[in-house]
């Protein structure tokens, strides 16, 4: 049996190739500050106010993930949360300096 990080490492992998165009776009608006990485391993708005097209790339990629996390959980028989958490620790590691992530009690910080 692979291990929950093999699974999220291969995950992160095949996001980034099979949405190179969603990549650029995610990548600009976390470089812009309008998102960042939530602590339940999804994207999330750090601010209110976001285009339409930032909104639903948010949804696409946030869709992708749920999907593929609980496909990694029902692999390795675990729960959709335990593979959320190591989702989180991977998305904040590779989190680059200046973009957002939320803190323990729920707050938006640049890293």
């Amino acid at each position: 049996m692979r291990t929950v990080a093999h699974w999220f490492s291969l995950f992160l992998a095949l996001m980034l190739l099979s949405s190179a165009a969603l990549a650029v776009t995610l990548q600009e608006a976390k470089e812009q500050g309008l998102i960042g990485e939530r602590r339940d391993g999804y994207v999330g708005f750090v601010v209110e106010d976001v285009p339409p097209d930032v909104r639903a790339l948010v949804q696409s990629v946030n869709n992708q993930r749920r999907a593929r996390y609980r496909e990694i959980a029902r692999e390795n028989g675990i729960n959709v949360e335990q593979v959320t958490a190591v989702a989180f620790e991977r998305a904040a590691q590779a989190t680059q300096s200046g973009h957002f992530l939320q803190d323990a009690s729920g707050n938006w910080v640049r890293k």
